[in-house]
């Protein structure tokens, strides 16, 4: 019986660590049930299967003044002399870890996750504070960055010629699994 649980113990643990995060940026190309297939934007086809519960949402721009006091946002930045200069502004889901991590969005770009403190004029468009655990971090978001908030939606939001974006897993066997995903409409795009 011990010899029995030690095997389970090991096929599960070696199972989970075999499941790796990946990004999809892609365009939906066709949806069979809960598959999509996609075109990422470096051109690889890609076939993207939805988890059974998993939830969709859509894009919609927002102007900055319209995020409320104390938002958990993302800000795609990158390091520009002396000062950080978002590259885009999002709402985040309450689940999503706070911090500052590399993104794949540009060479240099970070992705800092926090509460909205504080937003202030500035030359070229507005300066605002993030909050984090040990600190605030001010970043410039100049006129025209896109502020983008996520909106319920449902699977008929997955459909051809659609922009998607997913912080998918591949699993073990190679499929590439998506919990959530994040979908274009009217022309707006999920950032990330």
């Amino acid at each position: 019986m011990k010899k029995l649980f030690l095997l389970a113990l090991i096929v599960t643990s070696t199972a989970a660590f075999a499941q790796t995060n990946v990004r999809v940026r892609a365009t939906v190309t066709a949806v069979e049930g809960d598959v999509l297939a996609v075109k990422t934007r470096d051109g690889r086809d890609l076939k993207v299967h939805l988890a059974p519960d998993a939830s969709v949402a859509t894009a919609k721009a927002i102007k900055l003044d319209e995020l409320p006091a104390n938002a958990y946002v993302g800000v795609t930045a990158v390091k520009k002399g002396d000062r950080l200069v978002a590259l885009e502004v999002h709402t985040i889901p309450a689940q999503a870890a706070a911090g500052v991590t590399p993104s794949d969005l540009e060479d240099g770009a970070t992705m800092n996750n926090a509460n909205l403190s504080g937003t202030a004029k500035a030359s070229g468009g507005n300066e605002i504070t993030l909050q984090f655990k040990d600190g605030a971090t001010k970043i410039h978001v100049p006129d025209g960055t896109p502020v983008v908030t996520s909106v319920p939606a449902d699977r008929a939001a997955l459909k051809p010629g659609v922009y998607i974006y997913s912080n998918a897993r591949q699993e073990a066997d190679g499929r590439i699994v998506a919990q959530r995903i994040q979908a274009s409409k009217d022309g707006v795009r999920p950032p990330q």
